[in-house]
């Protein structure tokens, strides 16, 4: 079955410098910019406990 798609779009203003970083950053870990916004901001959130880290089982599917 396919995963459903639970995404929301919004616009986001980054600083120049900021972006750059952030484009360098995602394409030396091989993923795309809004990969790799996602990644950044998914890891600060579990760091900070606002939301819970998965579970390996959860991670495998």
């Amino acid at each position: 079955m396919a995963k459903e798609n639970k995404s929301k779009s919004f616009v986001l203003r980054i600083d120049e410098d900021l972006m750059a970083a952030i484009e360098k950053w995602a394409t030396d870990e091989f993923r795309s910019t809004n990969g790799q916004i996602l990644y950044i901001l998914d890891q600060a959130l579990k760091i900070s406990g606002r939301i819970p880290k998965k579970s390996q089982k959860q991670k495998d599917q």
